[in-house]
């Protein structure tokens, strides 16, 4: 399967790879009307007249959108996702997230055989246009993505997530209960980088209101979580964005066993 037959289609929503460089400005709008018009987060001089999020990464990434095809121009397009697959870059290190964590146990003899010679995919930019923020597009985005590794036989997904805010005492219990419930094992444990590592584990598991931590969560995080995922050790404030950034960890084959629906007619 081509990237150009990567296809999904639900009535009039069709989600695929971005083929052409108006797609993918539209993508880089559609981030930048979400991430620093609504979300606040605080653009460059240059993003904010183009009213574009952009940067180096673009370059290497395949672009995972969603259009609406009863619209036209930039208007069609309505959620997008950045896909980065590991032979894409030179090392471990060269990926988005290697600016807040460490992924150095990525790359040792026990999480290789783990992958048994599988690839990374690195997950990031995730949004959707607000009038269109819905389970059924974040499902049609998700089975896209399982076709994607599949089709380029990934082993793990990963990438950053954020909790709104940066005022660390208001997130201390979603963090903590993100800490005892899904850090990642010893084995492949993904610290922050020291010289931006802030402490998860403020409470104790018993302490804890699973209920509220668990309302507390963003979407997104709460959604890998049902599906499998590990979470990072540390998490990481983004002053730019004005988030808290957690690293998700999603073996693939997890996945398969919590969300077995996402692989049917892959």
């Amino acid at each position: 399967m081509s990237e150009e037959s990567f296809i999904l289609n639900a009535g009039p929503i069709e989600v695929r790879i971005a083929r052409t460089k108006e797609e993918i400005i539209a993508a880089q709008k559609l981030r930048y009307k979400v991430f620093y018009e609504e979300l606040q987060a605080k653009p460059s001089p240059e993003m904010a007249e183009e009213k574009r999020d952009f940067d180096d990464f673009d370059l290497i990434c395949d672009q995972l959108l969603a259009f609406d095809t009863t619209k036209s121009g930039d208007d069609a397009v309505i959620a997008t996702y950045r896909l980065l697959r590991e032979e894409k870059v030179d090392s471990i290190h060269d990926f988005y997230s290697f600016q807040e964590f460490d992924l150095s146990n990525l790359d040792n003899d026990h999480f290789r055989e783990m992958m048994a010679g599988r690839q990374l995919l690195e997950l990031g930019r995730s949004c959707v246009r607000e009038e269109y923020r819905s389970n059924n597009i974040i499902q049609l985005m998700w089975r896209a993505i399982v076709k994607y590794i599949v089709q380029h036989n990934v082993g793990c997904l990963f990438g950053c997530a954020s909790l709104e805010g940066v005022i660390q005492g208001d997130l201390e219990l979603p963090l903590s209960y993100l800490y005892h419930k899904y850090k990642t094992p010893d084995a492949f444990n993904i610290p922050a980088l020291p010289e931006r590592y802030q402490k998860m584990n403020y409470m104790e598991w018993d302490d804890i209101d699973k209920r509220k931590a668990k309302r507390q969560l963003a979407p997104l995080v709460r959604g890998y979580a049902r599906l499998g995922c590990y979470i990072g050790d540390g998490a990481v404030v983004d002053e730019q964005f004005n988030t808290t950034d957690v690293l998700i960890l999603l073996l693939t084959d997890r996945l398969r066993e919590r969300g077995a629906q996402l692989f049917e007619d892959s």
